[in-house]
């Protein structure tokens, strides 16, 4: 998400974790700001497979765990967490592809009026 826009979107069925779908959404360049869930090998994998940076927030009970990191690490996505918030958590549809549509137009018109505020 680059200046506001959203640039990939991936649905997935509900039995698939987040860290596991990153590798569909994974930039190619610079850094990831992901939460908790994010510690885990496939999400560090897909990062790694990218050459992107995890900043994943790391878990309570990690050796490695820096809390002044993790509060900068917060800040930093506290803006696009406000944004994906206010999203709807259910689907209307039954099947992927037609949920995989309508998340993609959903996007379409959220860029569209996100594009409207940046000019």
């Amino acid at each position: 998400m680059q200046s506001g826009l959203i640039n990939k979107i991936a649905v997935t069925p509900a039995n698939t974790s987040d860290a596991t779908a990153l590798k569909h959404i994974c930039p190619s360049q610079g850094a990831v700001f992901a939460d908790k869930g994010y510690c885990t090998k496939p999400a560090q994998k897909a990062a790694a497979k990218n050459n992107v940076h995890l900043a994943a927030i790391k878990l309570n009970n990690m050796r490695d765990k820096n809390k002044d990191l993790d509060k900068w690490r917060t800040k930093i996505r506290s803006p696009f967490e406000r944004v994906f918030s206010k999203r709807n958590k259910r689907v209307r549809y039954l099947g992927i592809a037609k949920n995989q549509f309508a998340e993609f137009m959903n996007a379409f018109s959220f860029n569209i009026k996100r594009l409207a505020v940046i000019s």
